[in-house]
């Protein structure tokens, strides 16, 4: 504990924000860090306390709260304000293989279960990571790291999301030969398309690629891995393989599809069958939306809204009517975009009703606080329009779309929850116009195309079934990792798992595991 008197002195001082106004008019990551001197003060807060609930990952409740990774966070805080960076970097690195990234896109479940947030706020254990990882890029603290001696086993990696990313650097550096396939035509799976750049600046992404490459990685990328024949190649050319293909089947939405005059809209081949809402012109899942505005980013020579739209060929949200289904950071994410674009409106609709500012009685520290947050699209939104785009307990009832298919409206109803059933209130039902429908619902599981290609089984969730506490699948030799293995969940957890991953991995090819 480098200051013992630290959490008593100095308060919480966060990074600051680029203003509203400012920052819409580009895709460029906002947050401003601190100075050096007051990053140290902010490290000095930290109590290192005998019991330090940040790095447990302590279930508590139904919710983990603290590092999944187990970072050794007192022990990089106190170095930090030691000013012995490097040292901090070393005990950092440690245990998280990419500190860039969580450092930008984490929740912080370290912070929630902070010390000096029982009565007061929390460290800022977030930004001193990104801190800390951003000056290791820096002064040059980070370098290839050669391996002078391979194991002749060589692993292939199916998706470069989080936990593929995390296991072919852990097995990488045990010595396996590691060769990464990705559907895409860059790595990263939603690290790339399905968080927008200004909260994940994509060169970051290509950065730690170089990396990897540099250390002995091989990406391979426009490779989707669809068929037996190409799981069975990977088999048979491989000593394992192990699938971190994401959990991508998003949950659809379901409201009867009227035309303008209230009719339903039958399909234009004539067969008299209703048209779904997802065949609708103007309507699109979230991931799909946000990876059509990357995609087209990442070839400007900027990171402009007007670079953007000069160059075209995406889902623009210019001078329409948008409204989001679904409350959370994807739809949160959608509605910084889309206020980017120009929007001439944004609504987010959420089924679950409002939760509180406040923590209740129920929910005390070092829970997971189940509190409403104001993130930045949230903020944006307000400032651009006077008021939170949320609406609470309400779903979409039907939609409404020309008789070429193009949504025009739609019509809300509010629900009335009893634990954990809800019914419509009558007469609740409120017509919105919606030019472009948002669906951020979430997902049920992995694309079933991949597993079908393995012989692999799927459980009732949609995700890969092993044994508990266990990565390999019922096929010898094949293992999974990440939201393929867990369900949706947080890029700490997918670096976690993939850690977990490439130990029993290492196990299955050696016999035993220094990981």
């Amino acid at each position: 504990m480098g200051k013992t008197t630290g959490f008593l002195e100095f308060q919480r001082k966060n990074n600051k924000d680029i203003p509203v106004e400012e920052r819409i008019q580009n895709f460029e990551e906002f947050h401003i860090p601190l100075a050096r001197e007051e990053r140290k003060q902010q490290a000095a807060r930290c109590m290192n306390c005998g019991v330090p609930f940040c790095q447990s990952a302590m279930t508590l409740a139904g919710m983990v709260t603290g590092c999944p990774l187990h970072n050794l966070i007192p022990e990089w805080n106190d170095q930090i304000y030691a000013d012995h960076m490097q040292h901090a970097f070393s005990r950092l690195i440690k245990t998280s293989n990419f500190p860039e990234f969580t450092g930008r896109v984490c929740p912080a479940l370290c912070e929630k279960a902070c010390m000096c947030g029982q009565y007061e706020d929390p460290v800022t254990v977030h930004d001193n990571e990104y801190f800390l990882i951003e000056e290791a890029f820096e002064k040059g603290y980070i370098k290839p790291k050669k391996i002078a001696v391979r194991s002749g086993k060589k692993v292939a990696v199916v998706g470069s999301g989080p936990s593929g990313l995390a296991v072919a650097d852990e097995l990488n550096h045990r010595g396996h030969s590691i060769t990464v396939f990705e559907r895409d035509d860059q790595i990263g799976g939603l690290l790339m398309y399905g968080i927008p750049n200004m909260k994940l600046d994509k060169r970051v992404i290509l950065r730690r690629r170089v990396l990897m490459e540099e250390e002995g990685v091989v990406f391979r990328t426009g490779m989707n891995i669809d068929s037996e024949e190409k799981a069975q190649e990977l088999k048979e050319q491989f000593d394992a393989v192990v699938l971190c293909c994401g959990s991508r089947q998003a949950r659809g939405l379901t409201p009867r599809v009227l035309d303008l005059k209230g009719n339903p809209l039958e399909a234009a081949d004539g067969s008299g069958e209703e048209i779904g809402c997802t065949q609708l012109k103007g309507v699109y899942f979230a991931v799909d939306f946000l990876k059509s505005t990357t995609k087209q980013l990442m070839k400007c020579q900027g990171r402009t809204v007007t670079e953007l739209e000069a160059r075209g060929g995406f889902i623009s949200a210019k001078d329409k009517h948008v409204v989001i289904v679904g409350g959370g950071d994807t739809g949160n994410d959608c509605i910084g975009t889309v206020i980017r674009h120009g929007c001439k409106s944004v609504t987010a609709l959420e089924m679950m009703p409002a939760p509180p500012w406040e923590r209740g009685a129920s929910n005390p520290w070092p829970q997971w606080p189940k509190i409403r947050k104001i993130d930045y699209g949230h903020e944006e939104a307000i400032r651009q329009f006077g008021e939170d785009p949320r609406i609470y307990e309400t779903t979409v009832k039907s939609v409404q779309a020309t008789k070429r298919g193009a949504i025009k409206k739609l019509t809300t109803i509010q629900l009335n929850w009893e634990g954990r059933s809800f019914t419509e209130i009558e007469g609740s039902e409120k017509t919105i116009p919606c030019d472009l429908l948002l669906i951020a619902a979430g997902f049920t599981g992995c694309e079933a195309y991949v597993a079908e290609a393995f012989g692999i089984e799927r459980g009732p969730r949609g995700t890969i079934l092993t044994e508990s506490g266990h990565y390999a699948t019922s096929v010898p030799g094949v293992f999974t990792a990440g939201d393929m293995h867990r369900g949706a969940s947080l890029v700490v957890w997918g670096i976690t798992e993939g850690r977990a991953c490439a130990r029993e991995v290492d196990q299955y090819l050696l016999g035993y595991t220094t990981l």
